[in-house]
């Protein structure tokens, strides 16, 4: 009971915090009038652009906000899925093998620090201005996040335990796959959780390349067209969408990782 009673009363809290900013927001706006609607509109006015764009309107940019997100989907977690197929067996690979760490690692660490959004003249070159270039540095902004969480994970491995299992007559596969792997599952979850939010956050980044469509796209026409109701729509859009992916990461995890709620 008492678990209960503290889940409700840190969602009360977060909603009374959400509740708190809207009505500053709507004094600063709407009601005191201390910030130009140009600058910052109303929670109103943020409303009834939401709604129009949910309920078929293109104006300014072309499309709804519907349309927007699926074309932002398709991107984010094309580049997104990519990135974790790729990264996480590369991130088990290295901290499993010596001779494969000595190989790959040093090549890895020097891609490491090289944000996302510098491969974008790469990927025009290599890609050109269509759909997968923009996969392409989605797909480096989460590759990463990936790769570093699944190598740290597998490294954390307790040596006891190997040769526990080792005494057992567990092959070095058995070792991997019975033992390694499900003690890294948390940290590798982790990166997953964290590999999503780059992912997001290189999206805008990725739908300046020619695009048509897509919530980072409508947020730079808004932008453009001093539409800043369309720019907040966009961002909390992205913003919950973000959360909503994170949260069901949050449940795989819960449900698959031993010890999880």
């Amino acid at each position: 009971m008492k678990e209960i009673a503290a889940k409700y009363k840190y969602r009360i809290l977060s909603v009374c915090s959400v509740i708190t900013v809207l009505f500053i927001w709507e004094m600063a706006t709407d009601i005191l009038h201390l910030i130009s609607p140009m600058m910052l509109p109303s929670p109103a006015k943020v409303l009834d652009t939401f709604i129009y764009k949910l309920t078929g309107g293109v104006n300014p940019d072309g499309a709804t906000l519907l349309q927007h997100i699926a074309a932002s989907m398709k991107i984010a977690l094309g580049g997104y899925v990519v990135g974790v197929l790729i990264g996480v067996p590369l991130g088990i690979a290295m901290a499993w093998s010596r001779k494969f760490e000595m190989f790959a690692k040093p090549l890895f660490d020097v891609i490491r620090p090289i944000p996302a959004l510098a491969w974008i003249p790469l990927m025009i070159l290599w890609l050109g201005i269509g759909y997968w270039s923009k996969v392409g540095i989605i797909f480096f902004a989460a590759f990463i996040s990936a790769t570093i969480n699944s190598y740290a994970g597998i490294k954390r491995t307790s040596q006891v335990h190997l040769w526990v299992a080792r005494t057992f007559g567990a092959s070095n596969r058995q070792m991997l796959f019975k033992v390694a792997i499900p003690t890294a599952l948390p940290m590798i979850f982790t990166g997953l959780r964290l590999a999503l939010g780059s992912s997001w956050v290189a999206l805008v980044a990725a739908e300046l390349l020619a695009a048509t469509r897509g919530l980072g796209y409508m947020i730079q026409v808004a932008r453009m067209l001093g539409r800043p109701d369309v720019i907040i729509v966009g961002m909390i859009t992205i913003g919950v969408i973000g959360y909503l992916l994170s949260f069901i990461l949050e449940k795989l995890q819960n449900k698959f990782v031993k010890g999880g709620k």
